[in-house]
Protein backbone atom coordinates (compact mmCIF):
# COMPACT_ATOMS: atom_id res chain seq x y z
CA UNK A 1 0.00 0.00 0.00
CA UNK A 2 0.54 3.87 -0.04
CA UNK A 3 2.53 5.16 2.65
CA UNK A 4 4.53 8.67 3.71
CA UNK A 5 7.40 7.58 5.18
CA UNK A 6 9.94 9.66 7.18
CA UNK A 7 13.63 8.14 6.78
CA UNK A 8 15.79 10.05 9.52
CA UNK A 9 14.79 13.16 11.77
CA UNK A 10 16.00 16.12 10.07
CA UNK A 11 14.63 15.38 6.47
CA UNK A 12 13.01 18.16 5.26
CA UNK A 13 10.70 15.73 2.87
CA UNK A 14 9.33 12.03 3.08
CA UNK A 15 9.54 9.58 1.06
CA UNK A 16 6.41 8.39 -0.59
CA UNK A 17 5.99 4.49 -1.51
CA UNK A 18 3.84 2.05 -2.99
CA UNK A 19 5.48 -1.12 -1.12
CA UNK A 20 4.64 -0.75 2.68
CA UNK A 21 2.75 -3.53 4.36
CA UNK A 22 0.50 -4.12 7.18
CA UNK A 23 0.45 -6.28 10.20
CA UNK A 24 -1.94 -8.75 10.47
CA UNK A 25 -4.60 -8.31 12.91
CA UNK A 26 -4.16 -9.41 16.57
CA UNK A 27 -6.05 -9.69 19.37
CA UNK A 28 -7.39 -6.15 20.45
CA UNK A 29 -6.74 -4.97 17.20
CA UNK A 30 -8.67 -2.85 15.02
CA UNK A 31 -7.60 -2.15 10.90
CA UNK A 32 -8.66 0.87 9.47
CA UNK A 33 -8.46 2.29 6.13
CA UNK A 34 -7.82 5.91 6.44
CA UNK A 35 -9.66 8.06 4.37
CA UNK A 36 -8.81 11.45 5.38
CA UNK A 37 -5.71 12.89 7.33
CA UNK A 38 -4.93 16.44 8.28
CA UNK A 39 -1.89 17.88 7.89
CA UNK A 40 -0.71 18.71 11.70
CA UNK A 41 2.04 21.15 13.02
CA UNK A 42 3.34 18.34 15.06
CA UNK A 43 4.00 16.42 11.80
CA UNK A 44 6.73 19.24 11.22
CA UNK A 45 7.46 18.77 14.95
CA UNK A 46 8.47 14.84 14.33
CA UNK A 47 10.51 15.77 11.50
CA UNK A 48 12.25 18.34 13.23
CA UNK A 49 12.91 16.85 16.10
CA UNK A 50 10.94 18.95 18.34
CA UNK A 51 9.09 16.06 18.94
CA UNK A 52 11.09 12.79 19.95
CA UNK A 53 10.06 10.43 17.26
CA UNK A 54 12.42 7.26 16.79
CA UNK A 55 12.75 6.81 12.57
CA UNK A 56 12.07 5.82 10.38
CA UNK A 57 8.09 5.94 10.82
CA UNK A 58 4.73 6.07 9.07
CA UNK A 59 4.06 9.90 9.58
CA UNK A 60 0.57 11.34 10.49
CA UNK A 61 -1.62 11.23 13.02
CA UNK A 62 -4.74 13.31 12.64
CA UNK A 63 -7.02 10.79 10.94
CA UNK A 64 -10.63 8.83 10.07
CA UNK A 65 -11.68 6.50 8.14
CA UNK A 66 -13.15 2.88 7.92
CA UNK A 67 -12.83 0.07 9.67
CA UNK A 68 -11.59 -3.40 7.61
CA UNK A 69 -11.05 -5.65 10.01
CA UNK A 70 -10.97 -6.50 14.01
CA UNK A 71 -9.12 -8.78 16.29
CA UNK A 72 -10.26 -10.95 18.96
CA UNK A 73 -11.49 -9.47 21.72
CA UNK A 74 -12.74 -6.16 20.01
CA UNK A 75 -16.55 -5.57 20.76
CA UNK A 76 -16.42 -1.44 20.39
CA UNK A 77 -16.52 -1.32 17.06
CA UNK A 78 -17.42 -3.84 13.99
CA UNK A 79 -16.30 -4.11 9.91
CA UNK A 80 -17.89 -1.38 8.25
CA UNK A 81 -17.85 1.36 10.78
CA UNK A 82 -16.66 4.85 10.48
CA UNK A 83 -14.35 5.56 12.91
CA UNK A 84 -11.87 8.83 13.97
CA UNK A 85 -8.50 8.38 15.33
CA UNK A 86 -7.76 8.72 18.90
CA UNK A 87 -3.91 9.00 19.04
CA UNK A 88 -3.24 9.32 22.39
CA UNK A 89 -5.98 6.67 23.90
CA UNK A 90 -6.77 5.62 27.59
CA UNK A 91 -5.94 2.33 29.28
CA UNK A 92 -9.21 3.00 31.85
CA UNK A 93 -7.08 1.02 34.31
CA UNK A 94 -4.23 3.35 35.41
CA UNK A 95 -4.12 5.95 38.14
CA UNK A 96 -4.78 9.10 35.53
CA UNK A 97 -7.30 7.21 34.31
CA UNK A 98 -9.58 6.22 37.34
CA UNK A 99 -7.83 8.73 40.51
CA UNK A 100 -7.48 11.61 38.59
CA UNK A 101 -9.98 11.14 35.94
CA UNK A 102 -7.42 12.56 33.66
CA UNK A 103 -7.40 9.76 30.73
CA UNK A 104 -5.09 12.20 28.46
CA UNK A 105 -2.39 11.71 30.49
CA UNK A 106 -2.35 8.17 30.50
CA UNK A 107 0.80 6.82 28.99
CA UNK A 108 -0.01 3.18 29.27
CA UNK A 109 -0.84 2.14 25.74
CA UNK A 110 1.39 5.21 24.29
CA UNK A 111 4.34 3.69 25.85
CA UNK A 112 3.40 -0.04 25.12
CA UNK A 113 0.82 -1.20 22.49
CA UNK A 114 1.29 2.26 20.30
CA UNK A 115 5.20 1.94 20.28
CA UNK A 116 5.37 -1.14 17.91
CA UNK A 117 6.54 -1.13 14.44
CA UNK A 118 3.66 -2.29 12.94
CA UNK A 119 4.39 -1.58 8.58
CA UNK A 120 7.09 -3.15 6.76
CA UNK A 121 9.01 -1.44 4.05
CA UNK A 122 11.88 -3.07 2.06
CA UNK A 123 12.69 -5.24 4.44
CA UNK A 124 12.71 -2.96 7.35
CA UNK A 125 10.64 -2.30 10.35
CA UNK A 126 8.51 0.88 10.03
CA UNK A 127 7.34 2.67 13.35
CA UNK A 128 4.18 5.08 13.36
CA UNK A 129 3.64 8.61 14.84
CA UNK A 130 2.54 8.43 18.18
CA UNK A 131 1.25 5.34 17.20
CA UNK A 132 -1.33 6.21 14.88
CA UNK A 133 0.78 6.36 11.17
CA UNK A 134 -2.37 7.51 9.40
CA UNK A 135 -0.33 8.91 6.22
CA UNK A 136 -1.15 4.90 4.81
CA UNK A 137 -3.45 3.94 3.12
CA UNK A 138 -4.61 1.40 6.17
CA UNK A 139 -3.03 0.92 9.80
CA UNK A 140 -3.68 -0.86 13.44
CA UNK A 141 -4.78 0.55 16.38
CA UNK A 142 -5.87 -1.05 19.64
CA UNK A 143 -9.42 -0.65 20.43
CA UNK A 144 -9.51 2.19 22.73
CA UNK A 145 -7.62 4.18 20.36
CA UNK A 146 -10.57 3.92 17.64
CA UNK A 147 -13.59 6.06 18.13
CA UNK A 148 -16.90 5.20 16.39
CA UNK A 149 -18.89 7.80 14.49
CA UNK A 150 -22.20 8.23 13.34
CA UNK A 151 -21.86 7.68 8.99
CA UNK A 152 -23.02 10.73 7.86
CA UNK A 153 -20.56 12.57 9.32
CA UNK A 154 -17.76 13.62 6.41
CA UNK A 155 -14.73 11.80 7.02
CA UNK A 156 -12.94 14.71 6.76
CA UNK A 157 -14.93 16.67 9.51
CA UNK A 158 -14.31 13.68 11.49
CA UNK A 159 -10.58 13.86 11.06
CA UNK A 160 -9.82 17.45 11.75
CA UNK A 161 -11.21 16.06 15.66
CA UNK A 162 -8.73 13.69 15.63
CA UNK A 163 -6.41 16.36 16.71
CA UNK A 164 -6.20 20.42 15.99
CA UNK A 165 -9.74 20.39 16.88
CA UNK A 166 -10.19 18.77 20.22
CA UNK A 167 -6.56 20.21 21.44
CA UNK A 168 -7.73 24.15 20.54
CA UNK A 169 -11.22 23.67 21.72
CA UNK A 170 -9.97 21.53 24.38
CA UNK A 171 -7.62 23.42 25.70
CA UNK A 172 -10.31 26.56 26.20
CA UNK A 173 -12.93 24.51 27.72
CA UNK A 174 -11.16 21.85 29.43
CA UNK A 175 -7.61 23.39 30.60
CA UNK A 176 -7.96 26.81 30.75
CA UNK A 177 -11.79 27.07 31.28
CA UNK A 178 -12.09 30.11 29.68
CA UNK A 179 -15.64 31.95 31.24
CA UNK A 180 -18.20 34.02 29.80
CA UNK A 181 -17.51 37.64 29.55
CA UNK A 182 -13.77 36.72 29.21
CA UNK A 183 -11.11 38.50 27.54
CA UNK A 184 -8.85 36.34 25.67
CA UNK A 185 -5.94 36.52 23.55
CA UNK A 186 -4.78 33.37 21.12
CA UNK A 187 -1.04 33.87 19.94
CA UNK A 188 -1.44 31.65 16.37
CA UNK A 189 -3.56 31.68 13.80
CA UNK A 190 -3.03 27.70 12.57
CA UNK A 191 -5.45 24.55 12.54
CA UNK A 192 -4.95 24.25 16.71
CA UNK A 193 -5.42 28.41 16.72
CA UNK A 194 -8.59 28.59 14.91
CA UNK A 195 -10.31 26.45 17.02
CA UNK A 196 -9.39 28.12 20.21
CA UNK A 197 -10.84 30.60 18.97
CA UNK A 198 -13.85 28.61 18.01
CA UNK A 199 -13.38 27.66 21.16
CA UNK A 200 -13.58 31.15 23.18
CA UNK A 201 -16.93 31.80 21.14
CA UNK A 202 -18.41 28.74 22.46
CA UNK A 203 -17.35 29.68 25.53
CA UNK A 204 -18.94 33.32 25.79
CA UNK A 205 -15.66 35.47 25.82
CA UNK A 206 -16.81 38.98 24.89
CA UNK A 207 -13.09 39.95 23.53
CA UNK A 208 -11.12 37.48 21.84
CA UNK A 209 -8.16 38.79 20.65
CA UNK A 210 -6.16 36.71 17.51
CA UNK A 211 -1.91 37.23 17.07
CA UNK A 212 -0.14 35.52 13.83
CA UNK A 213 2.92 37.12 12.27
CA UNK A 214 1.14 36.71 9.18
CA UNK A 215 -1.21 39.69 7.75
CA UNK A 216 -3.12 37.11 5.49
CA UNK A 217 -4.23 35.32 8.82
CA UNK A 218 -5.61 38.22 10.75
CA UNK A 219 -8.88 38.49 8.35
CA UNK A 220 -9.02 34.35 8.88
CA UNK A 221 -9.27 35.07 12.22
CA UNK A 222 -12.12 37.39 12.36
CA UNK A 223 -13.84 34.96 10.20
CA UNK A 224 -13.77 32.30 13.12
CA UNK A 225 -14.80 34.57 15.62
CA UNK A 226 -12.05 36.62 16.37
CA UNK A 227 -13.27 40.56 17.55
CA UNK A 228 -9.70 41.72 16.64
CA UNK A 229 -6.62 40.41 14.97
CA UNK A 230 -3.09 41.91 15.21
CA UNK A 231 0.55 41.65 14.61
CA UNK A 232 2.70 40.43 17.49
CA UNK A 233 4.32 44.03 17.57
CA UNK A 234 1.14 45.45 18.41
CA UNK A 235 0.29 43.15 21.60
CA UNK A 236 2.15 45.44 24.10
CA UNK A 237 0.16 48.14 23.46
CA UNK A 238 -3.01 46.38 22.97
CA UNK A 239 -2.73 44.91 26.56
CA UNK A 240 -3.63 48.56 28.00
CA UNK A 241 -7.35 48.59 27.00
CA UNK A 242 -8.43 45.45 28.78
CA UNK A 243 -9.50 45.38 32.56
CA UNK A 244 -8.22 49.13 33.51
CA UNK A 245 -4.84 48.50 31.34
CA UNK A 246 -3.67 45.07 33.39
CA UNK A 247 -3.92 42.62 30.20
CA UNK A 248 -6.28 40.17 29.46
CA UNK A 249 -8.13 37.46 31.43
CA UNK A 250 -6.82 34.68 29.38
CA UNK A 251 -4.10 33.74 26.93
CA UNK A 252 -3.48 30.63 24.58
CA UNK A 253 -0.31 30.01 23.32
CA UNK A 254 -0.79 27.90 19.77
CA UNK A 255 3.04 27.91 18.58
CA UNK A 256 5.03 26.32 20.67
CA UNK A 257 8.02 29.09 20.78
CA UNK A 258 9.44 30.24 23.87
CA UNK A 259 9.24 33.53 22.79
CA UNK A 260 5.56 33.66 22.64
CA UNK A 261 5.19 31.78 25.81
CA UNK A 262 6.97 34.57 27.30
CA UNK A 263 4.29 37.24 25.61
CA UNK A 264 1.34 35.28 25.92
CA UNK A 265 2.40 35.08 29.89
CA UNK A 266 2.99 38.87 30.18
CA UNK A 267 -0.08 39.52 28.21
CA UNK A 268 -2.65 38.21 31.34
CA UNK A 269 -3.36 40.55 34.03
CA UNK A 270 -2.80 39.91 37.55
CA UNK A 271 -4.27 36.75 38.55
CA UNK A 272 -5.17 35.68 34.87
CA UNK A 273 -4.35 32.38 33.33
CA UNK A 274 -1.64 31.42 30.45
CA UNK A 275 -2.54 28.26 29.02
CA UNK A 276 0.29 26.72 26.75
CA UNK A 277 -1.13 24.74 24.30
CA UNK A 278 2.38 24.40 21.33
CA UNK A 279 4.46 21.92 21.69
CA UNK A 280 8.18 23.29 22.20
CA UNK A 281 11.35 21.70 22.27
CA UNK A 282 13.02 19.97 24.88
CA UNK A 283 16.15 22.17 24.52
CA UNK A 284 14.55 25.41 24.76
CA UNK A 285 13.21 27.77 27.88
CA UNK A 286 11.11 30.28 28.93
CA UNK A 287 12.69 32.36 31.58
CA UNK A 288 10.62 34.10 34.58
CA UNK A 289 11.90 36.15 37.77
CA UNK A 290 11.42 34.75 40.84
CA UNK A 291 9.39 37.55 41.70
CA UNK A 292 6.70 37.60 39.63
CA UNK A 293 4.82 33.91 40.30
CA UNK A 294 4.17 35.51 44.43
CA UNK A 295 2.89 39.16 42.96
CA UNK A 296 1.29 38.47 40.15
CA UNK A 297 -0.51 35.33 41.02
CA UNK A 298 -0.89 34.11 37.71
CA UNK A 299 -1.82 30.14 36.76
CA UNK A 300 0.49 29.09 34.21
CA UNK A 301 -0.53 25.40 32.76
CA UNK A 302 -0.17 22.89 30.07
CA UNK A 303 -2.42 21.64 27.91
CA UNK A 304 -2.00 18.29 26.49
CA UNK A 305 -4.45 17.27 23.68
CA UNK A 306 -7.32 19.77 25.13
CA UNK A 307 -7.25 17.91 28.22
CA UNK A 308 -9.67 15.86 26.89
CA UNK A 309 -11.93 12.28 27.16
CA UNK A 310 -11.79 10.93 23.58
CA UNK A 311 -14.35 8.91 24.46
CA UNK A 312 -17.18 11.71 25.03
CA UNK A 313 -15.46 14.82 23.72
CA UNK A 314 -15.35 13.90 20.38
CA UNK A 315 -18.05 13.19 20.51
CA UNK A 316 -19.07 16.76 22.03
CA UNK A 317 -17.19 18.40 19.13
CA UNK A 318 -19.40 16.91 16.62
CA UNK A 319 -22.41 17.53 18.10
CA UNK A 320 -21.26 21.44 18.48
CA UNK A 321 -20.75 21.07 14.71
CA UNK A 322 -24.02 19.45 13.80
CA UNK A 323 -25.79 22.70 15.74
CA UNK A 324 -23.93 25.33 13.87
CA UNK A 325 -21.58 26.28 16.63
CA UNK A 326 -18.47 25.01 15.52
CA UNK A 327 -17.34 25.92 11.73
CA UNK A 328 -15.08 22.84 10.56
CA UNK A 329 -15.40 22.73 7.13
CA UNK A 330 -14.38 25.86 6.81
CA UNK A 331 -11.36 25.37 8.49
CA UNK A 332 -10.46 23.06 4.82
CA UNK A 333 -8.20 25.18 3.08
CA UNK A 334 -6.85 23.05 0.76
CA UNK A 335 -7.69 19.13 -0.02
CA UNK A 336 -4.71 16.84 -1.59
CA UNK A 337 -3.77 13.82 -2.57
CA UNK A 338 -1.12 11.42 -0.52
CA UNK A 339 1.62 12.39 -3.02
CA UNK A 340 1.17 16.41 -2.71
CA UNK A 341 2.30 15.98 1.26
CA UNK A 342 5.68 17.53 0.69
CA UNK A 343 3.97 20.57 -0.88
CA UNK A 344 1.09 20.62 2.46
CA UNK A 345 4.03 20.24 5.06
CA UNK A 346 5.97 23.35 3.39
CA UNK A 347 2.86 25.34 3.42
CA UNK A 348 2.66 24.32 7.23
CA UNK A 349 6.41 25.54 7.85
CA UNK A 350 5.66 29.17 6.16
CA UNK A 351 2.48 29.34 8.25
CA UNK A 352 0.23 29.79 4.75
CA UNK A 353 -2.79 27.41 5.94
CA UNK A 354 -5.29 26.37 8.59
CA UNK A 355 -5.51 23.10 7.95
CA UNK A 356 -5.13 21.03 4.80
CA UNK A 357 -6.70 17.10 4.36
CA UNK A 358 -5.34 14.38 2.22
CA UNK A 359 -7.78 12.53 0.56
CA UNK A 360 -6.41 8.49 0.65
Amino acid sequence: MKAAVLRSVGDENLELTDDVELDAVGPNDVEVRITHTGICHSDVSVMNGTIPQEAPLVLGHEGAGVVTAVGEGVTKVAEGDHVIVGWSPHCGECIYCVNHKRPNLCTTLNFGVMLRKKFLSGGERLGAMVGAGTFAERTLLPEPAVIKIDKDIPLEVASLVSCGVMTGVGAVINTAKVEPGSSVIVFGVGGVGVSAIQGCRLAGASAIVAVDRNPAKLEVAKRFGATMSVLPEEVRDLRKQFNSGEGFDYALECIGNPKTMRAAFSAVRRGGTCCIVGVGGLDEKVEFNAFEFFWMEKTLVGSFFGSCDVRCDFHRVLTLWRAGRLDLEGMIDRRLRLEDVNEGLEAVRAGEVVRQVIEL
